[in-house]
């Protein structure tokens, strides 16, 4: 264990594909441009060096022969970890992700699971063009027999992707493009729990915010703001997607009784669609109001210079917050 010190994300990530690596020697990273370059955003920066070009390598720019491969190499025993360059650049991917890998364990009967984890960076908020911004996550939120992660802090990131790794099952691994220079004293290696439970950030008594991701910082940011205000803000980070830790969000929808899901995703059939009715279903007696969303909008992805009016914001949140319909007394309706 080494001291507590400022780690970025990417580096947290780093040292969990190292330490991996170095504790089972069947664990192999591979994906475009992962050895020599080291990953587009340094991910892998290293791996080839320490552990040679058979266990981290380079592959052709083709995602669907990426995962292809991956399905062969576990069937023979071995816990491939893939990465799909950008969130968009994984789509011609997703044919093998649904039809092979989610679906190996059904249809063996369980006697053939698939450790593969699939690490997609993902989402907006660094000015990325068409194709390298995409908030995919419902796609394989969709898809059962995939395990879907994603890391808000530093220390998630190490200890999710650890534990991804680990898995017997597949796992497609999330990672938020803004945050990969967000930076947090940790020490490692961390463990923040297993997969499939929520983190409750910030405790609170009037409403709740559920998110994940890059939209964690903008939730807790909110939360802050409406603290002046007066007004109290739970904060939960689901962590992993699917399965959905419906006992942790219920539990503190049903303190506060009032809910609002925000991510960057589009909000039609998006992720909020699925987690909002989770959340009615669940909690209908304790809701005060209406669950709301705050969302990136039913449009593809914008040029980077209108991005900042397409992603969730502070005061978006703090709008949506406000049209919870709080009684008279609170002084919140304002």
């Amino acid at each position: 264990m080494t001291p507590a010190t400022e780690v970025t994300m990417a580096k947290a990530l780093n040292s969990a594909l190292r330490h991996a690596m170095r504790e089972d020697e069947r664990t192999l990273v591979f994906g475009e441009d992962v050895g020599t370059l080291g990953g587009v955003f340094r991910v892998t920066d290293g791996l080839a060096r320490e552990f040679g070009d058979e266990r981290c390598f380079d592959t052709p720019l083709a995602e669907s022969a990426i995962i292809g491969a991956a399905v062969g190499m576990a069937m023979y025993g071995y816990r491939p970890v893939v990465e799909m360059q950008f969130d968009a650049f994984a789509y011609p991917a997703f044919e093998q992700l649904v039809s092979h890998v989610a679906k190996f364990r059904s249809r063996t009967r369980g006697s053939l699971p698939l450790p593969i984890t699939v690490r997609i960076p993902y989402g907006g908020g660094i000015g990325g063009v068409e194709h390298h911004s995409d908030s995919s996550e419902i796609y394989y939120m969709a898809t059962p027999g995939l395990t879907v992660v994603t890391p808000a802090t530093v220390a998630d990131a190490y200890s999710l992707l650890r534990r991804a790794i680990a898995s017997p099952d597949p796992v497609v691994f999330l990672e938020p493009k803004r945050l990969y220079w967000h930076k947090e004293e940790v020490t490692l290696p961390v463990d923040t729990g297993p997969l499939g439970w929520a983190a409750v950030r910030r405790p609170g008594t009037d409403a709740t915010l559920v998110t994940y991701g890059p939209s964690l910082p903008v939730a807790m940011a909110a939360a802050e703001a409406a603290a002046e205000a007066g007004i109290s803000l739970e904060v939960v980070d689901l962590r992993t997607l699917s399965p959905f830790d419906e006992e942790t969000v219920c539990a503190a929808v049903r303190r506060t009784g009032r809910a609002v899901v925000i991510h960057e995703a589009h909000g039609f059939a998006g992720p909020g669609a699925e987690i909002a009715a989770r959340i009615t279903e669940r909690c209908f007696y304790h809701l005060e109001a209406p669950v709301r969303r705050v969302t990136g909008f039913d449009v593809p992805y914008p040029a980077p210079l209108l991005e900042a009016h397409y992603l969730p914001d502070v005061q978006r949140v703090l709008d949506a917050v406000a049209r919870l319909e709080w009684p008279a007394r609170s002084g919140a309706a304002a």
